[in-house]
């Protein structure tokens, strides 16, 4: 090999290293060393610079329908028309999937506030057209500024996500310009590190099982021991932290399948020593991910065969709000859970608004009627004849029902006299660590 050929061959090596494969852009490795030059400049120059993260809102729509090689021509056309609208002293960067980063170099926040706005109308008004079906992309854009404020180059970048997943969480379709004091930017920005923390938290059994009994108060629902299992997570410290500490970040970062089969797989090993050949029926939580994840099915049979467990002792909830979202999905789900022999429970049943309208497409067993409708029955007429109406409709369409939120005696003497089938709450049994 010649030394021009050498030079060549270590030119197009060092541009691979360095560059997106399918746009030509830099890539998020390159795009960090640019933006620490920045912020080096930034703090030895008095110079201000600013970076924009920017993530098609509808990209998976595409990418769904039309096939991967759709997804890939729609991030081609994306890269043209974005680098239309930026400088050439300005760095246009891929960062994965359908997220992009605009570095604008000595640009104050007012200036950058323009062009990200001009990006995200170019976005908006952009039609992408594949085999005869027009596509509308949106674009949500988080705008950080760097300057002699800035922190460090793992600061600007957690900022800048944060600021993108605030313009997403608002509605999309719009710029977020993210501040130092800016409360709901740090909220995302600890949601981020609880991501890693649960990560590293599946990786070490940080997280643990509890069990809370659900009472049967009617003859005819008594029919063995039935219990929701509860997770909890032991941080660093020791301490036991509660889900809603951590679930948000889990959903955000796409983990709560991996959470929802850890809890299965768990209770799973221990069932022997923990239920044995007791008729009990234990209640696990699932998430909006699992139902969607086509792959869920076969990891049940897997277990369900491994563990050699009935599929009868198992009942599994969903909220209302996952059944909204996607209602024949669910629908489907349900079905398919039930032809195994599990049970099915609709969770926080009354928060949606049209729940009576869509219950009769489901195929649920026991039907948990939201606490906040509980908690004040006795005193709020309101509640009262909002369960009322519950518990009619779920006994005409043989539906067990379920009260949450049970926390004393005048509460379970009102919901026994009504014909509820189950209490769960502090006032029937506080949760206990499994086994």
């Amino acid at each position: 090999m010649t030394c021009t050929q050498n030079r060549k061959l270590s030119h197009q090596l060092s541009w691979q290293a360095n560059h997106d494969a399918l746009t030509g852009l830099v890539n998020r490795q390159e795009f960090e060393r640019r933006v620490e030059q920045a912020l080096h400049s930034a703090k030895l120059d008095c110079q201000v610079h600013a970076l924009c993260y920017l993530d098609l809102d509808h990209f998976k729509i595409v990418n769904d329908t039309c096939g991967h090689l759709a997804g890939d021509e729609l991030l081609c056309q994306m890269t043209a028309l974005l680098q239309e609208k930026i400088r050439k002293t300005d760095t246009l960067a891929r960062l994965g999937g359908d997220e992009f980063g605009v570095l604008l170099s000595q640009c104050t926040i007012e200036q950058a506030l323009r062009v990200a706005n001009d990006l995200l109308s170019c976005v908006q008004e952009f039609r992408f057209v594949w085999q005869e079906q027009a596509f509308s992309i949106g674009a949500s854009i988080g705008l950080v500024s760097i300057d002699t404020n800035s922190e460090s180059l793992t600061e600007i970048i957690s900022r800048a996500d944060a600021a993108c997943y605030t313009a997403k969480n608002r509605g999309r379709n719009r710029v977020y310009v993210a501040h130092t004091d800016d409360q709901e930017v740090l909220q995302q920005r600890g949601e981020m590190l609880w991501a890693s923390r649960i990560s590293h938290a599946l990786e070490s059994d940080w997280f643990c099982l509890y069990v809370q009994p659900i009472a049967a108060i009617t003859p005819a629902a008594q029919n063995g021991d039935y219990y929701e299992v509860l997770l909890r997570l032991h941080d660093e410290q020791g301490n036991l932290v509660l889900p809603m500490t951590f679930i948000p970040a889990a959903e955000r970062y796409d983990l709560m399948h991996l959470i929802d089969q850890w809890v299965i797989r768990t209770l799973f090993q221990n069932w022997s020593r923990v239920v044995g050949n007791k008729q009990s029926i234990y209640a696990i939580n699932l998430s909006g991910s699992s139902i969607n994840d086509d792959r869920f099915i076969d990891f049940l049979y897997e277990q369900f065969a491994q563990y050699s467990i009935s599929p009868q002792s198992i009942c599994f909830e969903i909220t209302e709000t996952v059944a909204i979202a996607n209602l024949n999905k669910a629908k489907q789900f349900i079905q398919s859970l039930q032809r195994m022999g599990c049970r099915f429970a609709l969770d926080d049943f009354g928060v949606g608004m049209s729940s009576f309208a869509y219950l009769k497409s489901l195929p649920v067993d026991y039907l948990k009627i939201d606490g906040s409708f509980i908690r004040n029955i006795v005193d709020n007429p309101v509640d009262y004849a909002i369960v009322t109406a519950m518990t009619q409709i779920s006994n005409v369409m043989g539906i067990k029902t379920i009260a949450e939120f049970v926390e004393n005696d005048a509460i379970l003497e009102r919901i026994t006299a009504l014909g509820i089938d189950f209490a769960q709450g502090y006032g029937i049994g506080i949760p206990r660590s499994l086994g």
